[in-house]
């Protein structure tokens, strides 16, 4: 039989790991949103030429 404590102990790793997870993704969409934004940049740049 699992105890209220063990059961607790386990909820909450579960959950911390799930945040952590959510985090790290998060951080990896912003930053591939970031380098295409940065790319669509220099591209717009190039294609303008160097009058502007």
């Amino acid at each position: 039989m699992v105890s209220g404590k063990q059961l607790a102990d386990f909820g909450y790793k579960a959950f911390s790991g799930s945040m952590m997870l959510l985090t790290a993704y998060g951080g990896y969409l912003c930053g591939v949103r970031a380098y295409r934004l940065l790319q669509n940049r220099r591209a717009r740049q190039a294609s303008a030429g160097p009058e502007s």
